[in-house]
């Protein structure tokens, strides 16, 4: 009970946030990217399909080893950011969010891909037919159709990001309050052998995770049961 007491929580609410903002930001990314790659035919689509997809098999330390490379305040990009509007994008925030929305963007992306493949094309042509522009067709016709596969999107990402390590660690190392989100403080109570700490953080995590795929099974089931 008193070790539960003394447990730092702030590793979560990093998470937490970071899970948050990526999540939301690559939303918006890939709706209109998976709606461009769904519809429009092009010789280097299946090139840019694999770039996007790499994360799902690219070892994280790699990711991370080049994202550190190229964010670096020594490289040519991270010295552009550094100088001219001083940002600098490793062991902050910032670069955690970056790293993120890199790591998990096939996981929002690739259920969204599905949805709108998934979709008759009669039912773009018929809201064209109908006098409705892009924007209305989108968020009208096409989402509303297609709410499984984002609510999968979504939940999937979110939950995904709460669980990085390798990506985040490389590029964020572990300063608290700032980048030791609760992966990395479950690695350094193990590491310093506090197995109570560990469990507890891990057992959060579980518990988190399980509610997380829980809601994703409501509210699946619910849309279902709203389209029939």
């Amino acid at each position: 009970m008193e070790a539960l007491q003394n447990l730092d929580l702030t590793p979560f609410l990093i998470s937490l946030k970071l899970s948050v903002v990526t999540t939301f930001t690559l939303f918006w990314i890939c709706l209109f990217l998976a709606y461009f790659m769904a519809y429009r035919e092009f010789r280097a689509k299946s090139v840019i399909e694999s770039v996007i997809s790499l994360p799902l098999v690219l070892p994280p330390s790699v990711l991370g080893f080049y994202l550190l490379v190229f964010l670096s305040p020594y490289s040519t990009l991270g010295k552009f950011f550094d100088e001219n509007f001083g940002l600098r994008f490793v062991f902050n925030f910032s670069g955690l969010v970056i790293a993120s929305c890199i790591y998990s963007l096939p996981f929002m992306f690739s259920p969204m891909l599905s949805g709108f493949r998934s979709l008759p094309a009669s039912l773009r042509h018929a809201s064209w037919s109908l006098g409705k522009g892009f924007f209305a067709t989108l968020f009208r016709v096409l989402l509303p159709a297609m709410k499984p596969s984002l609510i999968s999107a979504v939940v999937i990402c979110f939950a995904h990001t709460m669980g990085e390590f390798g990506v985040v660690l490389m590029i964020g190392g572990s300063v608290s309050e700032q980048t030791k989100v609760a992966s990395i403080a479950i690695y350094e109570a193990t590491e310093i052998l506090d197995f109570t700490s560990a469990h507890l953080y891990s057992a959060i995590m579980l518990i988190f995770s399980f509610l997380v795929l829980l809601a994703m099974h409501f509210l699946g089931e619910r849309s279902n049961k709203i389209r029939l």
